[in-house]
């Protein structure tokens, strides 16, 4: 068990994923709308109707956060950020010349994170070989070059850059864009599922009672 434990802490897979941003924000999310949700499930102190309400406005809002999050602020703040780092803040800086956008960066570094040469190579060659990927256009001879290296350039500044567009974009997005995209969708799915009215109906009786107390 320990043992698991050290090559899961040590694994490269994982530290990968601690170092980016969208990743651990996509982790973290989804684990919020499993785990927040099933707490309010198993708690003993809130009464049947109420935790179901409770639970599924806590999935609706973790989820809808994700949704927008992936689909929306991801793109839009990666590809900008590496574009106004590209043409604005680094752009004397060696690296941004290699690469046209953000995608094809991320293509390379995934190429150059395998630590295993071998490995790298082979993967290099079948990408070679299919015309889809295109590498010969998207990859210059010193890119090439770089990936035939025991231990290739992986271009820090670029990464760092991407990065910070991922921070700044899931900072603003998760704080401000995604909660009022969430809670415009979340009472009309609660209505949908009809525990919205059900709610309503609830509140409409505990003040009758309250009235008549």
């Amino acid at each position: 068990m320990i043992g698991a434990v050290k090559s899961l802490v040590t694994s490269s897979q994982l530290a990968s994923i601690a170092q980016n941003t969208t990743q651990s924000v996509a982790i973290e999310t989804t684990l919020k709308s499993i785990g927040r949700p099933g707490f309010i499930l198993i708690d003993k102190d809130i009464d049947a109707d109420t935790k179901q309400y409770a639970a599924a406005k806590e999935f609706l809002y973790q989820a809808t956060c994700l949704a927008v999050y992936m689909a929306l602020i991801v793109p839009v703040f990666k590809k900008g950020g590496f574009k106004i780092a590209k043409e604005k803040i680094f752009k004397n800086t060696e690296g941004f010349e290699h690469f046209k956008d953000v995608k094809e960066y991320m293509h390379y570094r995934k190429l150059a994170d395998n630590p295993s040469l071998n490995n790298r190579l082979k993967t290099l060659e079948k990408e070679k070989l299919n015309d889809k990927t295109k590498i010969k256009d998207k990859y210059d001879t010193a890119l090439l070059e770089e990936l035939e290296k025991e231990k290739p350039e992986k271009f820090a500044y670029v990464k760092g850059a991407v990065e910070l567009s991922n921070i700044i974009g899931s900072v603003l997005g998760l704080a401000i864009i995604a909660p009022q995209v969430s809670h415009a969708f979340i009472h009309p799915a609660l209505r949908f599922l009809g525990l919205e009215d059900k709610k309503a109906k609830e509140a409409q009786q505990t003040a009758k009672l309250d009235t008549k107390a």
